[in-house]
């Protein structure tokens, strides 16, 4: 994690040798004038790809009949609710939600033989592949790559919540796995790991403090804004003590790598009116109608999760990467359809998440191709499980770990093409079923080279067998 130290403040004495440390390197380091050059950094190992992963994980359970399979031949309480939309890939269609990403099939890739394997609302397989090691696949990627970029210090690993953009929203108190408390506890989890590696979380609150150790005049900020603040503030400081022992200007070159390019990054005002409006979601509904006291809440309290931030938290994935951040988790809820006392029926709840997916995803893909980052950022969705495809009496769907809807974009990887067929019903692979473990198996492959990897030997043994003998998706590094 990087720390930050102005041991000046309230203290009699200064131990400005210690105001900065960033992973394995030093104060000593940050008074060195080649500090910016690639000599006063660890080197990336050659194994180590120049791609990041962004997963967007569509929290609830999305219904694979109703995104990417709507097996509109099944009979009527099987096939898609919502309808299909052809595609720009012969004979291949999409839920009627999807129009955007229909029109971009040729850059996608859709897997329907994958399931989660779980049919409850555990993140875990899925969020760690079924690792052995307990934890994330951020917190692998972290732990080969080491918890910060070596150059620019962004942490390797974060999870973008909707308080991201919003610092000061309340989203009432829905229950089980839909609770903030549940949600931090599982997403960004480093296992067997170690705490270095848990990921930085990125919900408006006070954990930002905590992984950046500021101790500046209050170790626990509000919100985002008064971090950003405490920051400009910590860089006048430290000017102001570099001047007296003729290393101010060292240390404003390492206050400008280390944090400046950390907190723009979480900065969405700094991106221009063009690329905002091409990601905003707010104008498809208005969130306060799902809240609590709004026409569409119905006292279901998981509802209170939906909001319309998803395509701003999907640019403020595309910032992370391109400072150095290898592994976004993005989250979006609540894909639960049951229909019962906390959750929206199917088609009411597709209506409303499906059209801010469908809007936030092809921003995303747009935005990355005009910047020539298409190959080198993989993008990743699914969720914890899919939806039964038999619909329940009251239009709802139930928990399903046989199917779970995957699409992925970019990485390098074959794209324009669907692996897998499903039966006549759209709950069974009728080809090979991929699992969590191939998903992890197709990242580990995808941002690093398992040949080179075989020949460090510093790699950790776990960690170099996930890397090097994981089965991968096959079709997509064909």
């Amino acid at each position: 994690m990087l720390v930050v130290r102005d041991a000046g403040f309230g203290r009699s004495e200064s131990t400005r040798r210690e105001f900065l440390r960033v992973g394995g390197l030093g104060a000593g380091a940050l008074a060195m004038p080649g500090l910016l050059n690639s000599h006063s950094v660890a080197a990336t190992p050659s194994w180590v790809r120049d791609k990041a992963v962004v997963l967007l994980f569509l929290q609830g359970g999305p219904p694979q009949v109703e995104c990417f399979d709507p097996n509109m031949d099944a009979p009527d309480g099987i096939r898609s609710c919502i309808g299909e939309i052809p595609t720009k890939l012969p004979g291949v269609t999409f839920g009627s939600a999807f129009p955007q990403l229909a029109a971009r099939a040729d850059r996608l890739a859709i897997v329907r033989s994958f399931a989660s394997g779980d049919g409850g609302h555990n993140p875990d397989p899925l969020l760690t592949g079924n690792s052995p090691l307990k934890a994330t696949m951020g917190a692998h990627h972290a732990r080969l790559v080491g918890a910060n970029h070596p150059e620019t210090a962004m942490p390797s690993s974060a999870v973008v919540l909707p308080e991201a953009i919003q610092p000061d929203l309340k989203l009432g108190t829905p229950t089980g796995p839909f609770r903030f408390g549940f949600i931090k506890q599982h997403y960004g989890n480093p296992g067997q790991l170690g705490s270095p590696y848990q990921s930085l979380f990125l919900d408006g609150g006070d954990q930002l403090a905590e992984n950046f150790d500021l101790k500046l005049p209050r170790n626990r900020f509000d919100d985002r804004r008064l971090l950003l603040g405490q920051l400009d503030s910590f860089r006048r400081r430290l000017q102001t003590a570099g001047d007296r022992d003729g290393l101010g200007e060292i240390r404003s070159q390492a206050y400008d790598v280390l944090l400046k390019g950390i907190s723009d990054a979480f900065d969405l005002t700094r991106e221009d009116a063009k690329t905002l409006r091409r990601y905003d979601t707010r104008p498809l509904f208005r969130m306060e109608d799902w809240h609590k006291g709004g026409s569409h809440y119905n006292n279901k309290v998981n509802q209170s999760r939906i909001t319309n931030l998803l395509g701003h938290q999907m640019l403020m994935a595309r910032r992370l990467v391109e400072r150095g951040c290898g592994f976004v988790t993005v989250v979006d809820c609540t894909w639960d359809f049951h229909n019962d006392g906390n959750n929206p029926a199917t088609i009411e709840g597709m209506n409303v998440l499906g059209p801010q997916a469908d809007h936030a995803i092809a921003a995303f893909m747009d935005d990355l191709e005009e910047r020539g980052l298409t190959d080198k950022v993989l993008l990743l969705v699914t969720g914890e499980m899919g939806r039964s495809p038999k619909k329940q009496g009251n239009g709802g769907t139930g928990h399903w770990s046989r199917l779970t809807p995957l699409l992925v974009a970019g990485g390098g990887l074959k794209m324009g093409q669907v692996i897998g067929r499903t039966d006549r019903n759209g709950g069974e692979a009728t080809t090979q079923q991929y699992l969590p473990q191939h998903l992890l198996a197709t990242i580990l492959q995808t941002v690093f080279d398992p040949g080179e990897a075989r020949l460090d030997s510093s790699i950790p043994t776990d960690l170099s067998r996930l890397m090097t003998t994981g089965e991968p998706i096959r079709e997509l590094l064909a």
